[in-house]
């Protein structure tokens, strides 16, 4: 059946990009099971390309009343939405039907972020004697200067990288354009790997403009820059479940914590609304209360 096809490639998605649990991808697998044998009730079809948000408001109803807790309704939510949203990435389906879905509030989870001296000890224990060496720092360091989405850093282009303004032009999500600038080191690593490693590649017409290639002149797929990252986390020997998401997570942190302005961050993030952005000044208050517990007399 073509659903088990999709079910495989969204256990793969869920254990390399998203780097879950083996129990969290349990659970999500087994929600997206249970929706199939609920469509195959409803309509006598699992047709995946045909699911409406009618259809999956039916099935969180149907959810909810077997008694299904707040917080494994929520789950059920979030294993739904990332199932789409793989589909979506995918381009098996065009438009999300999980998009309006709704779960309970159970408050913002704080992201992960490394400190900035794991930050600069994954970056520095890059091997640039390999051949591709100098693409994967360059690649590192633009995530954490730039805090860019793995979308955003794959399809960047190297009519985007301004050199002499210290600036990149970068196209995030609904095609918008922001500015960021790009610190020295990154600059000064960006400007190796162009000039020293790439102009020796042979890009494939459609990646002529790209800034990263892979082995085949093409340009490099989200999951490859998931596990350069993975492969440079274990090299450094951090033993935490680090993302290319965690660079940008760190990315903001690390500027809100040095004084940032929120809005100037949000700006640079590329985040719709400042509610997303505050969550980096939530953070920024753990260090603060942590601080005073450790340090004052009263604490």
């Amino acid at each position: 059946m073509q659903e088990n096809i999709y079910i495989k490639g969204f256990k793969s998605f869920l254990q390399l990009e998203r780097a879950l649990s083996e129990n969290t991808v349990t659970a999500y697998l087994h929600d997206v099971s249970l929706l199939f044998s609920f469509l195959q009730a409803k309509r006598n079809t699992q047709a995946i390309k045909s699911v409406t948000h009618d259809d999956l408001t039916d099935f969180l109803q149907f959810i909810n009343e077997t008694g299904l807790g707040a917080y494994s309704q929520s789950r059920v939510v979030s294993g739904i939405k990332s199932f789409f949203g793989y589909l979506i990435l995918e381009k098996v389906i065009d438009v999300d039907p999980s998009a309006l879905l709704e779960s309970p509030k159970l408050g913002k989870k704080l992201p992960d972020v490394l400190s900035e001296d794991e930050m600069m000890t994954i970056i520095q224990s890059v091997d640039l004697s390999r051949p591709q060496g100098e693409r994967n720092k360059a690649i590192l360091e633009t995530l954490y200067a730039c805090g860019l989405r793995v979308s955003e850093l794959i399809n960047l282009k190297i009519s985007d990288i301004h050199f002499n303004q210290q600036i990149i032009f970068v196209t995030g999500k609904g095609n918008k354009q922001r500015l960021i600038p790009v610190g020295k080191s990154a600059r000064k690593q960006l400007r190796t790997y162009i000039q020293q490693v790439r102009i020796l590649a042979k890009p494939s017409k459609e990646a002529e403009n790209i800034v990263f290639l892979n082995q085949r002149g093409g340009k490099m797929s989200r999951q490859m820059i998931f596990i350069i990252v993975k492969k440079q986390v274990e090299r450094a020997g951090i033993h935490k479940k680090v993302s290319p998401h965690t660079f940008r997570h760190s990315f903001a942190t690390h500027l809100i914590r040095h004084g940032a302005d929120l809005r100037a961050v949000q700006e640079l993030l590329g985040h719709v609304s400042i509610s997303t952005t505050e969550i980096y000044t939530h953070l920024n208050d753990t260090d603060l209360r942590n601080t005073i517990l450790k340090f004052h007399p009263l604490g």
